[in-house]
Parts: C-alpha cells; sequence; structure tokens
C-alpha cells in the first residue's frame, strides 16, 4: 500500500527527522525530509506529496501557518502534526486548521506508522457512498472521549489514546455499567485468549485507569478472572 507515497516530513530536530525517514523509507515510503518551514514548502511547492508530517514548533515559520498554507494549495493532503506540547488549544487549533491527527512527543514509531495507514485508508475510501460518519465523542464522567480524535478531554487537558487504548476504552465505554469479558477484549483485539496476551491486557486497563483518576467517580471495577466493569 506505501509503495510510491511520497511523504514530506517537515522537522527541525536532526536526530527526529534522520530516524523518521529511515523508518518511513524501510516501510517502502518514498521521504522528502526538510528542516524548516522555507524548506518544506519549496519541496510541496515543487513534488508530488501525498501525505505531510509538520513539527509544530519549528524555527521561523511555525507549524500551524505552514499546514494553512499547504490546505490552501491542496485541500485533501492528510497532515498529522508532531509536538513536544499537549495542550487543549494547540491540539484544538491543529485540528481547525485541516490536521487528521495530533501526536506527543516521544512517540512509538509503529504507532506513527499505523496511523499513518489508517489515515490513508480514510481518504483512499472517503469518496464512498457507505462511508461511515465519524462516532460521535462519549462522556466517562466528566471526561469526554473522542473516539475519532482518539483522546481523552478533561476541562483544558487533552490526553492522546494509542490505538490499543482506544479500542479497549471505546468496548467498556459502549458497555458501560455492564460486564465485559476479557476473552471477548482479548479475542477482538489480540486475536487470542492466552497468558500473555492477558498480561498485556492488564496492563492497558491499568493505564486507562490512570488516565481516568482525575474524577474520582470513574472506575474500571475488576472482575477477577472474569472481566472488567466501566463505571462512572
Amino acid at each position: 500500500m506505501a509503495k510510491n507515497n511520497t511523504i514530506l516530513i517537515i522537522e527541525d530536530d536532526p536526530n527526529m527527522g534522520f530516524l523518521l525517514k529511515e523508518f518511513l523509507t524501510a516501510n517502502d515510503f518514498k521521504v522528502i525530509l526538510c528542516s524548516n518551514g522555507d524548506c518544506g514548502l519549496a519541496a510541496f511547492a515543487s513534488s508530488e506529496i501525498d501525505f505531510c508530517i509538520i513539527d509544530v514548533m519549528l524555527p521561523g515559520i511555525d507549524g500551524f501557518t505552514i499546514a494553512e498554507r499547504i490546505r490552501n494549495d491542496d485541500k485533501s493532503i492528510p497532515i498529522i502534526f508532531l509536538t513536544a506540547r499537549s495542550l487543549k488549544q494547540d491540539i484544538l487549533k491543529g485540528f481547525s486548521l485541516g490536521g487528521d491527527d495530533y501526536i506527543t512527543k516521544p512517540f512509538d514509531e509503529d504507532e506513527l506508522l499505523c496511523r499513518i495507514h489508517a489515515i490513508m485508508n480514510r481518504y483512499s475510501g472517503s469518496s464512498s457512498p457507505d462511508a461511515l460518519p465519524p462516532p460521535e465523542p462519549l462522556p466517562i464522567g466528566a471526561y469526554t472521549f473522542d473516539i475519532h480524535n482518539q483522546c481523552l478531554i478533561l476541562n483544558d487537558h487533552v490526553q492522546r489514546l494509542t490505538y490499543r487504548e482506544c479500542d479497549v476504552l471505546r468496548m467498556l465505554c459502549e458497555n458501560k455499567n455492564n460486564l465485559v469479558r476479557r476473552s471477548e477484549l482479548l479475542q477482538r483485539y489480540w486475536g487470542k485468549d492466552d497468558y500473555f496476551n492477558g498480561r498485556s491486557l492488564d496492563v492497558f486497563i491499568t493505564r486507562l485507569r490512570k488516565r481516568l483518576s482525575k474524577d474520582a467517580r470513574v472506575k474500571i471495577e475488576n472482575v477477577p478472572k472474569v472481566g472488567f466493569i466501566l463505571i462512572d
């Protein structure tokens, strides 16, 4: 799927830029790496670009301004923002400018690759008349669970979720106050109900409890050896 797709990376950290370029090249993408906004905009204007990954905090022209200029020329090109900050206003601004995703550093490269593929799949299928609308945000106590953008929002704080965290939390949320069996979670998201996958599931449950810990009314209750219940 990735072959012949060209990704423009605009990242001023030379180590981060090099590692991203090497990783994505190894996964069959063509990569153009630029270290500042002027270089990035010139590359976008002179090359056939299929996807953009833009650092928000750049010297000179910031990432949001770059994305806005790119969007003026191409309304449909996918854009992922990279940032060291997770402020709600930054994330909302990124999405308001037409960003498709917003990833906070440090991040897992495999997760970035999954997000790139997921966004490309959405774009390739966006013209289908049967395409489903994005899911509505769900309330969890004082939190808002934005499934489409993979985040939990509480007041002005936004927490980005991994794909697996989002999947597990969505299943718990859609069955709120009811038991979700371990075996069902494991079969659906890990493909196999065994000891090692079970330990992995427990790690994700622990992460989700920590993410939801600011509202004491919200609990993920463990029913030993059976499953979990999301309570708010």
